[in-house]
Formats: structure tokens, sequence, C-alpha cells
């Protein structure tokens, strides 16, 4: 049996006080006394087990025993995520029945998925809706669960979009709403907006924690130069800064991830929850021979995407997916699992969200983490190679 116990000195030292006759008295005492403490508490230590370290497993990645999920830190704050979340999007978007949400959202959680990702504008509530009955229904531990939403686009009035007070406060009691419960662990400002001052969108957040509506609030597409005006403002103001972006990062997008995002990350403790691993499935090879009728791309609302597969650049970065598969094969694991597992690669990245319509595709996708120590640094470069894009580095420029 192993047992742990915190142990500093703060209990070894004399109270102080402001009377310096008191403490002069007070302190041989007061110390022998909490030496003897200390002495009784390890030597029970030792009867039971093994003495150790409080901090005997490293705070910047676990392993969830069961599951085999790995945790990171959500940045630099201590709220601890799996390192592959769901996004709902895709999963309650309206595209799927309740059923199967529900079926892919359980298959997500006992495999150690705790992120849940969510915004007002899916499926106009909807799916907020969706996942805030599913939580209910399967009487999983709020404790247990990182439910985070996204907030800019509310509804069709004037007030009931973009990022001002008004909306941010009111828009979030109505995802609260919809999600049944008293409070989201991240509330993301969606987007920038340039109506607003940015003492406002600060505030309002800070309001919106200081209420307990939220834990923590971040940002999603933001520029790194709007990251650091909101930090630079909660620190002029002594309010709360952000503590992650939600920023796409896959294949063919790589420059913010790679290049801006690490310097926040070290200057000021911004991370990464990374979203369209898959690059909207563009990854998955579906679009090899063109736009299949069944899939998103054939939708009259996924125009652009359609519009991007056929042009030059999508032709291209198809011929690259054929040479990938090559890899992955090698690697005895699918082209998503490498796609996803290349993301997870990253350091600055707390955790990659998963957009999944299917539970066989979200099994596949959640494989991705034994994939990941697959990819050493040798693989890493001919990714690179193939891929042809790695973004230059601040050090770079340098040489």
């Amino acid at each position: 049996m192993q047992v742990s116990f915190a142990c500093t000195d703060h209990g070894l030292k004399a109270p102080r006080t402001t009377e310096p006759s008191k403490q002069n008295t007070a302190s041989p005492n007061t110390a022998s006394a909490a030496r003897a403490r200390f002495r009784t508490v390890a030597l029970i230590a030792r009867s039971l087990g093994s003495f150790t370290h409080r901090h005997h497993i490293s705070l910047k990645e676990s392993t969830g025993k069961l599951t085999g999920m790995k945790y990171r830190n959500l940045g630099k704050s201590g709220l601890r995520v799996s390192c592959l979340g769901l996004g709902t999007w895709v999963t309650f978007g309206g595209q799927i029945s309740d059923e199967v949400a529900e079926q892919i959202m359980t298959i997500a959680y006992e495999n150690g998925v705790n992120l849940f990702d969510t915004a007002e504008v899916y499926s106009a509530g909807k799916a907020e809706i969706i996942l805030g009955n599913i939580i209910k229904k399967k009487c999983w531990r709020r404790s247990s669960l990182v439910i985070t939403t996204k907030l800019y686009w509310g509804g069709k009035a004037e007030t009931e979009r973009g990022l001002s007070r008004k909306h941010i406060i009111e828009g979030l009691k109505g995802s609260l709403q919809r999600l049944q419960l008293e409070y989201v662990d991240v509330v993301f400002a969606n987007r920038p907006d340039n109506n607003t001052p940015m003492e406002e969108i600060v505030r309002a957040m800070t309001h919106a924690i200081n209420q307990g509506m939220a834990m923590y609030w971040g940002t999603s597409r933001w520029t790194a130069m709007e990251i650091m005006e909101a930090y630079s403002v909660a620190r002029q103001f002594n309010l709360i800064p952000p503590v992650c972006e939600q920023a796409e990062y896959h294949f063919f997008q790589r420059d913010k991830v790679e290049v801006q995002m690490p310097e926040l990350y070290h200057k000021i403790g911004v991370g990464v929850v990374s979203w369209s691993p898959l690059a909207c499935g563009i990854i998955t090879g579906k679009y090899e021979n063109g736009v299949p009728e069944s899939s998103r791309a054939a939708m009259k609302s996924y125009q652009w995407l359609k519009d991007k597969i056929v042009s030059e650049d999508g032709r291209k970065q198809q011929a690259k997916l054929k040479e990938l598969r090559h890899i992955a094969e090698k690697l005895s694991c699918t082209l998503p699992q490498l796609a996803v597992a290349w993301c997870l690669r990253n350091e600055g990245v707390s955790s990659v969200l998963l957009g999944t319509s299917n539970p066989a595709q979200l099994r596949e996708n959640l494989g991705a983490i034994q994939v990941l120590p697959k990819i050493t640094p040798h693989i890493a470069t001919e990714i690179d190679k193939l891929l042809g894009n790695k973004p230059h580095s601040k050090k770079d420029y340098h040489h």
C-alpha cells in the first residue's frame, strides 16, 4: 500500500505576528510541536508503505488507467481535459437522430473523453438541448465533465449577436437554460467583435465567472494580437484573462497553431483547443474521386466546402493524401488516425475536438491515441516533406 503526504515546511515555522515579543516566546514551543507532529505523520506513512512526494504524477500529462485516455492541462490553468474532446457541430447538428447522438456521446464518455464542446449557434440552440438532455438522462456526475460553449450568434435580432456585455450575459444564460446546467466550465468568445471595445468583452466574461455561470473563458478564431490585447486589458484592470484559444488545425492549416500560439502559451499561458483535425472530412479520403452525393460537401449549405474540394488546391491536397496513406499503412493505422495523432503531437494543443456522425467513425478516431507514440521525429519529418507546408518559426528567421 502506498500513501502520499504533502509535506511542506509551513507547519514547522512559528506563525507570524505583529508583536515581536509574542513571536519570540511562542516560536520554540510551536516549532517543537510541529516537528513532533511531522515525525508522527512520517512514521505512520512508513508503517503503511513507501513515503512518496505528493507530485509524483506529472501535471503535464497523465493517463486514465482504465481507458488509456491522456489528460492535459487547459493552457496553463489547472483544468484537466481529455486530449480528445467531442465537438457537437456535426454530431448534434440535426444531421443524425437523438438516439445516435446519445450513442456517440456514451462511447466518448466511456473511453475517457471528458470535454464536450458546443455553441449557441449550432442548429440554432438544438445542439445544446440534445447535449443537456443526454447528460441528464445518463446521470453522469457533473464534476466529471468539462462542458464548453461559444457565444456570438444567438439570434436574428441586432442585440442577439456579437460580444456586447448584454449578449454575453443573456446568451450565456440562454445556453445554460438549454443545457439544463448551472454553469459551463469554459465559455468561448467566438470570433472577435469589432463593434465592442475589448474592455467590455473582458469585463463581461469576468462578471460571468464571478457570478458562477462559468469557470473559465477563452477565445475562438481570434488573432494572436487580439488575444494579447484581451490579456493586457485583464492585467490592467485586474480582470480575468482568457485561458485558451479554439483554432483550426490540421495537415493543411498549420501557421497559427505552430508559430503564433506557442509564443502566447509561454508568455501568457494561453493554450489551444484545436478543431477540424480532418479538415471537414477532406482528410478522410472520401473526396478522392469527387464529391459523393451522401457526403456533407454535397449539401447546399456546404457549397463552400465543395468549391474547396474541386479547386486546384483541393486536387493537390488529395494527391498528398494518397502519399500520406502509405505512411499510415506503414504505422498500421488509418489516415484519419494518423491525422488526429499528428495534431496531438503538438505539445501546445490541450485537446483536439473530434466531429463525428457515426459510432464507428468515433471509435476509429479515438484509436489515434495508440498511434501517437508511433509518430517519431523521423516520421514527423517524412510527413513535413510530403506536405511541403511547414511554417517558419521566428527562430528560423534569425538564422
